[in-house]
């Protein structure tokens, strides 16, 4: 399964190449190590010391924070056990903050519904508070 993007990418590499052509070349020349040119790359960007595969890391916390379930980030990155997985989706301050506002939004909405829009009108201090949690 790919993305849209990652599809027209594919799609415009193979253009005009026949099945046993390499996919990746400058050229006709086969790309095979790209680490130099990668390392150029990174240092012209200003993330001197990014490693490719960081990207993997980047992409399982990136599917995680958008809702994709673990099991089909897990198949989609490869990794065959949860515990590699995990040390991959590593987590940080931000998603506690994110998890708090999260509760607070979740426990106000649920006292509106049972008492009333009454009730959680003047629970509005609270509201912005939980817009701002604290981390401790």
């Amino acid at each position: 399964m790919l993305t849209n993007e990652t599809f027209e990418l594919l799609k415009a590499s193979a253009e005009g190449k026949k099945p046993e052509d390499f996919l990746f070349t400058r050229g006709k020349k086969p790309i095979r190590d790209f680490r130099i040119s990668w390392e150029s790359l990174c240092d012209k960007a200003g993330v001197s010391g990014l490693l490719f595969h960081d990207l993997r890391r980047s992409a399982v916390r990136n599917m995680i924070r958008r809702g994709v379930p673990e099991r089909v980030a897990m198949m989609i990155s490869g990794h065959k056990t949860r515990s590699v997985l995990d040390r991959y989706n590593i987590v940080g301050g931000s998603d506690l903050a994110d998890a708090a506002r999260r509760i607070e939004r979740g426990r106000l909405q649920s006292v509106e519904s049972e008492f009333g829009p009454k009730f959680g009108q003047s629970d509005k201090k609270e509201r912005n508070k939980a817009e701002e949690p604290r981390v401790v």
